[in-house]
């Protein structure tokens, strides 16, 4: 490696830079392969803390990419990607050599440089002031693109956060920083002058000003980003009488989007100037933070061959650029800790695209023009509220949408812990909401200015948002709530309670469930359309409030119209003045999940044909229900079927009340009533009627961990034929069963655990189950089970309610056999994995106890191999060992899997006649199943 050069750099340094400002001076080569980087470095270092430093952490997160284990692979595997988990190891990346010497070439020592954060021990102690200046050699491992974006590929390589530098968020050393692909600034407002030499033909960009090819200097108060590529990427120049920015592409677009972006551009940046103050003289946008930042829920809906439009292309082009370019400038105008103020910018973009959804679409529709897509001849979206949402109710349902489910977390929750829907529904959309709502009471153009100003007193400086909170209080008292709203989840609920006609006005009562001082919006409308709004003060600890207004022929009053308050139920901000639901919400019936219309009870009818059983065969219904696409508290559901194979009524029913404690333990409470009739067996019925308290407790939104505690008692009567009756079996029973369980659905180590114990007047019994399964190569997969059953008392009549060893005695009617009493044909086939959990026919039950251990391994593609292994006893009998072995066939994982057993106590099964009858299936039909696992990543 050539020695280090400085002579020009610490010339030019002392006529330009700062003597408070750290600047670093890069030189790169890349290699001919294009997979390392060779790098000459100074680190002109100051101490800015008010402490004496005698050492200084720099920042090498190209180590997150060096091997398992890092925060950055953790994080990856939460998201449900494990590419790096599984990396070659010449896709990662890594220090592979490093110097580092003082002014004085005084080598400096180190912990390590593995690590993605380096304690330089100084050999003087650095005062508050002074500087120091650091040079640095050293070779690098580029990493594969594809794991953040960031990295080496065939079209191109991107460079970001590789380059060693000082962390400006922590001068005293005192916290370790890793690297978690979330885009935090961690070298603000220094001065950076990076000379690159590459391979012939390749050229570099950068957000950097370029002073000659793949040269750059210049200030940034963002972190540098290069990419390194064989095409020259496209640029666009802005030159107005107002506005004059350049705006680099890190990424090939078609001419038709430069066109669009052309015509767009000048109209965003002059609205984003109006609003914010000063727009950079330069732009650069890569193509990981256009795919970040671009607009969400605009894309064409694509199904078979299918395709559908939601918006013209002209219009996602200003759609997506405005959130981008907003976001950008943002970035490069506001220096702030992402970690912990992440919801600053976030909330500002949001702000910024409600107020221009406002301006410029404000009557567009959340679907787009998907509605008007005739069908057959027909516009079946229609029917939905769904084709009415406006696009600005985007935000208000979004929050709406992970509140109902108990997952919103706090807004000021650290960025690193925020699910990735919360990053968007809370960061984002839930405090531009908040912005946007002070803004409208107040005045846009009062909270644009004070905008303006904060923006303007804070260049180059780190900042403290809840300065501008404070300052935005100052000017509108009433916004004084929001500093709070940072700290809990937000359960703010304003409700009209009722109103009254006296004289020639309405008396309205209006109720809000907290103390604080927040204002409210109130609009009143007349049958011919016409709009009144009014802004309503309400004091501290005033929870009823009495606002009396003309009545002027008001048909219909609204609260917070549009959502455009984040609270936590809309249901209860509407009340019409005349007819029969006057201080009433109507009723609607309604086809089909929807979104739900807040005007409204909603009652849903939804036809079903579903296959049941070999003995109620179709089922034909209709259910009825109140459950939308969002999660209430209190639901029903009630579903009549006509059974096809009986030529009989059955049906079902369910009544449930959950809880959702904002901040608590639990997450959700449920106390359910459910009942339900079909048919176990041909012309014999059951009737299972329960009573059940379901409590799921608190989980981070990232975490794969969730617990839960369940308690039940069911009460079960079913018919029995003359065979059944002689053999005195149950006709009725009731079941009392409390039951706990764990489950970790991380993606490598994939755990659960459950402990439950069952009762009724003729046993008790104690069950222990215990599930691992380890991807130890990608799709490939090690399954351990472990199961355990005892009964404390048994003092029953048969073995109806004993331990199954090969088949479950699905007494509870919970498994959805097809052939729920089937002792032969393919329906006895079906394979539950329950109680011993053995694949092959081994024949019996236990009445006493049941130990079984089932493994399971990947060996190629679809195809597995397993062996189970137990003991089991019986009242009056030895403990009996038996074990069996196979191969299983994974057509669809975890949905349709088919058994083939080789060898077992039993002997040699493929040389039996019957082999073809011991061959055993799973089969799963559960569509929440397939949701729930297509959700992990998100929340």
């Amino acid at each position: 490696m050539k020695k280090f050069s400085i002579g020009l750099f610490l010339i030019w340094g002392i006529v330009q830079v700062s003597a408070q400002k750290d600047s670093i001076y890069i030189q790169a080569k890349l290699s001919n392969d294009r997979k390392t980087l060779e790098v000459n470095q100074e680190i002109v270092y100051h101490n800015h803390s008010d402490k004496d430093l005698n050492s200084i952490k720099l920042l090498n997160w190209i180590a997150a990419y060096n091997k398992r284990g890092t925060s950055l692979v953790y994080r990856k595997l939460e998201d449900r990607n494990n590419s790096l988990h599984f990396a070659k190891q010449e896709e990662l990346g890594k220090i592979l050599e490093l110097n580092i010497k003082n002014s004085e070439n005084q080598p400096l020592s180190l912990n390590t440089i593995s690590e993605e954060n380096l304690f330089l021990h100084l050999n003087e102690s650095l005062q508050p002031g002074k500087s120091i200046k650091l040079q640095l050699q050293y070779k690098m491992q580029l990493p594969d693109k594809k794991f953040t974006g960031y990295g080496t590929s065939a079209q191109d390589i991107a460079l970001k956060y590789f380059f060693i530098v000082p962390d400006h968020f922590d001068s005293e050393n005192s916290f370790k920083r890793d690297y978690h692909d979330i885009e935090e600034s961690v070298n603000f407002n220094t001065y950076w002058n990076v000379d690159f030499k590459t391979p012939a033909n390749s050229f570099v960009q950068s957000n950097l000003q370029q002073i000659q090819p793949n040269s750059f200097k210049g200030y940034l108060d963002s972190d540098p980003e290069f990419i390194i590529t064989n095409n020259n990427f496209p640029t666009i120049k802005i030159n107005s009488d107002d506005i004059k920015t350049e705006i680099k592409f890190g990424y090939n677009i078609s001419q038709q989007e430069i066109q669009n972006l052309e015509f767009y551009l000048p109209l965003q940046l002059r609205f984003i100037k109006d609003k914010i103050g000063s727009i950079p003289e330069q732009l650069f946008i890569s193509e990981k933070f256009r795919a970040k930042e671009d607009f969400f829920g605009n894309n064409d809906i694509k199904f078979w061959k299918f395709r559908f439009k939601l918006f013209s292309d002209a219009e996602n082009t200003d759609l997506d650029y405005f959130g981008i370019i907003s976001k950008k400038i943002l970035d490069e105008s506001i220096i702030t800790d992402k970690q912990e103020n992440h919801w600053f910018k976030n909330g500002l973009k949001s702000y910024l695209e409600i107020q221009y959804l406002k301006k410029f679409y404000g009557d567009k529709k959340l679907l787009g023009n998907l509605p008007e897509t005739d069908v057959l001849g027909i516009k079946p979206l229609k029917w939905f509220h769904a084709s009415r949402v406006k696009l600005l109710d985007r935000y208000g349902l979004a929050y709406q949408y992970i509140m109902s489910q108990n997952l919103d977390q706090k807004i000021d929750e650290p960025f690193a812990v925020l699910s990735n829907f919360n990053d968007m529904a809370i960061s984002s959309f839930e405090t531009g909401t908040l912005f946007s709502y002070s803004a409208d009471k107040m005045g846009a153009e009062k909270f644009n200015s004070l905008l303006k100003n904060y923006i303007s007193e804070n260049t180059d400086r780190q900042v403290n948002p809840e300065d501008f909170l404070d300052k935005l209080a100052q000017e509108e008292s009433p916004t004084s709530y929001l500093k709070g709203f940072l700290k809990q989840k937000n359960r703010v609920n304003f409700r009209l309670k009722n109103f009254r006609v006296k004289d020639d006005s309405l008396n309205i009562k209006i109720v809000k469930n907290t103390d604080e001082a927040i204002p409210v919006k109130l609009e009143t409308q007349t049958k011919d359309g016409t709009r009144t709004s009014y802004w309503i003060e309400t004091e501290e600890n005033e929870r009823l409030k009495t606002v009396n207004l003309p009545s002027e022929d008001i048909y219909k009053i609204t609260l917070n119209n549009d959502y455009i308050f984040p609270e936590s139920n809309y249901r209860d901000n509407f009340l019409y003045t005349k007819g029969l639901f006057s201080n009433a919400k109507k009723i609607k019936l309604k086809l089909i999940k929807d979104i739900p219309n807040p005007e409204f009870n909603e009652i849903y009818l939804n036809p079903r044909i579903r296959f049941s059983n070999t003995y109620d065969k179709f089922l034909i219904g209709m259910n009825f229900k109140n459950q939308s696409l969002f999660d209430q508290k209190f639901l029903y559901s009630f579903t009549p079927y006509y059974s096809t194979g009986t030529q009989k009524m059955t049906g079902s029913g369910s009544v449930a009340y959950s809880f959702l404690p904002a901040e608590s333990i639990i997450q959700r409470l449920t106390f359910g009533v459910s009942g339900s009739y079909f048919h176990y067996d041909y012309d014999l019925a059951y009737q299972k009627n329960s009573i059940s308290t379901n409590i799921s407790f608190r989980k981070n939104p990232r975490s794969t961990v969730s617990r839960g505690l369940g308690i039940s008692y069911t009460y079960f009567e079913r018919d029995l034929n003359a065979k059944m009756i002689a053999k005195d079996d149950y006709s009725k029973y009731n079941l009392w069963t409390v039951g706990y369980g764990y489950t970790d659905n991380q993606m490598i180590h994939e755990k659960s655990f459950s402990l439950s114990t069952q009762g009724m007047e003729d046993y008790n019994k104690i069950t222990a189950e215990g599930f691992y399964r380890w991807e130890f190569a990608p799709r490939q997969k090690l399954s351990l089970r472990l199961f355990a059953g005892y009964f404390a008392r048994n003092e029953t009549r048969n073995n109806t309610f004993d331990y199954g060893i090969s088949r479950v005695s699905d007494y509870s009617f919970s498994y959805n056999l097809l052939g729920q009493s089937a002792t032969s044909g393919v329906l006895s086939q079906q394979y539950i994995l329950a109680d011993g959990g053995f694949k092959s026919f081994i024949p019996g039950t236990a009445n006493q106890f049941i130990t079984s251990f089932n493994v399971d391994s990947s060996v190629w593609k679809i195809f597995h191999v397993y062996a189970d292994a137990g003991l089991y006893k019986n009242k009056n009998n030895p403990t009996q060992f038996i074990w069996d072995s196979g191969l299983k066939v994974r057509v669809i994982p975890d949905f349709l899997e088919i058994f083939l057993p080789v060898q077992s106590s039993l002997g040699f099964e493929p040389a039996f006649k019957d082999y073809g009858k011991r061959i055993r299936y799973t089969l799963v039909l559960n569509l929440s199943t397939i949701i729930n696992a297509a959700r992990r990543g998100w929340y």
